[in-house]
């Protein structure tokens, strides 16, 4: 750790505004004039850090910067947490917005998921043209190994994007993507800035952690470009996702991306483009991707059932059927999910 450190003081010192020339040259290529930026802070080093960025290269680049806080509830320390950003803020002049959001520790979906969708929800409310996030390259390294291990198809590999839309209207960016812990850490130093430190960082009974702390030290201790070749792979997947997506739009012949969609755009197809064909129409629509098996079965049901039969295929809270030679995408209550399977 402390030959890291010494490397790190040592670039920096060579180049005293490294992440700031970092996020500058972000910005320069995705950002309009005038617009709205709201960085999502949750006080912990990497959103400090990107704040304090922001907040001086505000008058450069003529946007208008604020933040927004989510206070999960999760920690005794929350209030706190709240608190130390409210006083940040108000240091450094900029408006932040406090949300608290109610998070069941007995959720279906696990803490860490029902926090992270709790969060976005609230995310994606937000009155801007773009949520700022300080995700970094170990915060990608990270989610990749995590996506990898469960199993995720190209949709998940390529899951941090440097920018995405959130909603019409609104984009998420992550102008730290491409930069190393080590950096945050030695701005923090130089800059003398203060930050809390959750304590659930460090409980690796939850997956990521336990991949922060316990197996990218490993890796990196046997390939010490672990990090930056993860990185780069994330943007080799993200490719092939997009030629994909290019794919279905050229299968989908002179029919828009949306539901219903002719049956026949299905059928003309080798089966696995009519699984590329359906993952991309249900990404979308905001409909959380199925396995390989069940997008196999879909296509199965949708193209072999019987004339008469009316086959529906479950997706969470939406269902996949097809009525007189089309396949449409419709919303279900909890009793029809009890009635419908796939």
């Amino acid at each position: 750790m402390r030959a890291c450190w010494a490397m790190a003081n040592s670039r920096n010192n060579e180049s005293p505004d490294l992440l700031g020339d970092v996020v500058a040259a972000f910005l320069r290529r995705h950002l309009g004039l005038d617009q709205k930026l709201v960085v999502g802070l949750s006080g912990g080093r990497d959103s400090i850090v990107l704040l304090h960025i922001l907040q001086r290269l505000q008058s450069r680049f003529e946007f208008h910067l604020s933040a927004c806080h989510v206070n999960h509830g999760l920690s005794p320390r929350a209030e706190e947490w709240q608190l130390f950003c409210q006083r940040v803020c108000a240091e450094w002049g900029i408006s932040l917005t406090v949300n608290a959001v109610d998070i069941p520790r007995s959720s279906a979906e696990g803490l860490e998921a029902a926090a992270r969708n709790r969060r976005y929800a609230v995310f994606s409310e937000i009155s801007a043209d773009w949520l700022v996030l300080a995700q970094h390259r170990g915060d990608l390294a990270e989610t990749t190994l995590f996506n990898l291990l469960r199993g995720t198809g190209l949709a998940g590999m390529a899951s941090m994007p440097e920018t995405r839309l959130l909603r019409p209207g609104l984009g998420l960016m992550r102008p730290m993507l491409g930069v190393a812990r080590f950096d945050i850490d030695a701005y923090l130093e130089r800059h003398h800035l203060d930050w809390v430190e959750d304590e659930s960082n460090q409980n690796t009974g939850f997956s990521r952690n336990f991949l922060r702390h316990e197996v990218l030290p490993l890796l990196l201790s046997r390939f010490p470009a672990a990090e930056k070749k993860l990185a780069s792979a994330v943007a080799h997947f993200s490719e092939a996702k997009s030629l994909l997506d290019q794919l279905a739009i050229i299968d989908l012949g002179e029919h828009p991306p949306e539901f219903p969609v002719p049956l026949e755009c299905f059928a003309r197809l080798s089966e696995p483009r009519g699984r590329n064909l359906l993952r991309f129409l249900l990404f979308r629509h905001g409909t959380g991707i199925p396995s390989e098996e069940r997008l196999i079965e879909a296509v199965r049901q949708l193209l072999e059932a019987k004339q008469d039969r009316h086959p529906a295929v479950v997706f969470g809270d939406k269902q996949l059927c097809r009525k007189r030679g089309r396949v449409h995408l419709e919303p279900i209550n909890a009793a029809e999910r009890l009635s419908v399977s796939i």
